[in-house]
């Protein structure tokens, strides 16, 4: 059986970027890391459960981030490059050596939409 937190490599417009989807405590939470290869700038696309929102808990698989009519796994590499897509459009995706973090759910509609 594969681990699906190992890390991955996924090539995007002549980068190539590292990632993986990790779930994290205390606070529970997925994170979808991407890391552009070669530096030390890493993407960390967050996802906390709320009103409406679902994560991997126990109940929904690891790596899954949901609404009540959308769901996206987040250890698909065509899930990925779209989150990665869009963090590109917004200039989200870091420049700089060190860890940017943002909400997932802010950029979850436009991915599904993709």
């Amino acid at each position: 059986m594969r681990s699906n937190n190992r890390i991955r490599r996924l090539s995007a417009d002549g980068t190539d970027w590292l990632w993986s989807v990790r779930h994290r405590h205390p606070d529970c939470r997925e994170v979808l890391s991407l890391h552009r290869a070669g530096t030390r700038a890493t993407l960390r696309i967050v996802f906390r459960a709320g009103p409406g929102r679902a994560i991997g808990d126990g109940y929904l698989p690891g790596g899954t981030a949901a609404t009540g009519s959308h769901h996206l796994n987040l250890h698909e590499p065509g899930v990925v490059r779209r989150f990665l897509d869009e963090a590109g459009a917004r200039g989200l995706l870091p420049a700089e050596p060190g860890d940017v973090e943002t909400d997932g759910w802010a950029l979850f509609d436009a991915v599904v939409a993709r």
